[in-house]
């Protein structure tokens, strides 16, 4: 039978971190709690921000793509996670792996150039505010909402379709808890130069360029923060900032640390680590960051609570 044949027909077994039985099980507690928490926070900030009129703008349309996107992300991840982690089997079917590295490519890329988005936006609120809903426009806003998941999408498909065509030797081991494009390649039994020489430049395109402009933008919103004569303004200002940059801070902080790593087994460890941060601990930290430092989610998610509430209420009265 051909190696790669196999390969399809058997599918893929992902150490992730099997060599630490222990930790395996701490980890399952904390992975589910963090999906938990990350389910409840992006749906009600998702809900919130569709109920509520007051919160019918550009920015919270880009938050709600935001918050959908987690929890897709999460979801392409956790469940086969969990499963790897509570019992002996650590196989994931050929489609299973296939499907989660274009999905995992597909919503990470999109992420990267969806904060960019996100941080026009606010340059334009800040530095054109009277000209802020006639230029973010919703049909604008649907367009580069499109165009960044449609980018997204071809950058998935072009990486991965890649990697998946190098032939592996019948090399099925995955030195990792998912199917991520970097593991990919490792098991390759040719040389992966014009692969990884494709990622590296699709990486400019999808990271470092979306992190050039979110610089450029906030440079010229702190300069134009810097010019409000009030406090109260700059206050306000740097609320509705705030809270996109932590965002950004924490996303593009933990994959450029990662991938800046040397690649030895100590650094593959740290690997896992920082990857199980930015896919699992990052999407249930947004929805904290916005609601803590936003006013208006505040206010919006109270009401949503309080509506709950009433009609639950109301329905054990009927009842009763």
């Amino acid at each position: 039978m051909d190696k790669d044949n196999y390969t399809s027909l058997h599918g893929f077994v992902l150490l992730g971190f099997s060599g630490h039985p222990k930790l395996e099980m701490v980890l399952s507690g904390v992975v589910t709690i963090f999906y938990f928490i990350t389910w409840v926070g992006n749906t009600a900030v998702i809900l919130a921000s569709l109920l509520d009129p007051h919160l019918h703008t550009p920015m919270y349309f880009f938050l709600r793509n935001l918050s959908f996107l987690d929890l897709c992300f999460t979801t392409s991840i956790i469940p086969q996670m969990l499963v790897n982690l509570w019992g002996p089997d650590k196989t994931i079917s050929y489609v299973g792996c296939v499907t989660q590295l274009y999905v995992y490519m597909w919503l990470g890329s999109t992420e990267c150039l969806l904060l960019a988005v996100m941080s026009y936006d606010r340059f334009i609120a800040i530095c054109k505010p009277l000209h802020y809903l006639v230029i973010m426009n919703p049909h604008l806003c649907l367009k580069m909402a499109i165009t960044v998941w449609s980018i997204s999408l071809a950058n998935s498909v072009v990486l991965c379709t890649l990697t998946l065509n190098l032939p592996r030797c019948g090399n099925n081991l995955l030195d990792h808890f998912l199917c991520e494009l970097p593991a990919m390649v490792k098991i390759a039994c040719i040389d992966t130069t014009t692969v990884e020489m494709s990622v590296f430049a699709l990486g400019i395109v999808i990271v470092l360029t979306p992190l050039s402009l979110i610089l450029i933008s906030y440079g010229y919103i702190a300069k134009a923060v810097l010019r409000i004569k009030s406090k109260a303004g700059q206050h306000k200002a740097i609320n509705t900032c705030g809270s996109h940059l932590t965002v950004v801070s924490i996303f593009y902080g933990t994959i450029i640390y990662m991938y800046l790593q040397p690649g030895n087994s100590a650094s593959q460890d740290q690997g896992k680590f920082l990857t199980l941060f930015y896919t699992i601990i990052t999407p249930s930290l947004n929805p904290l960051v916005y609601t803590l430092r936003n006013k208006d989610m505040k206010n919006s998610l109270r009401k949503l609570v309080r509506v709950d509430h009433e009609s639950t209420k109301l329905k054990r009265n009927q009842v009763s």
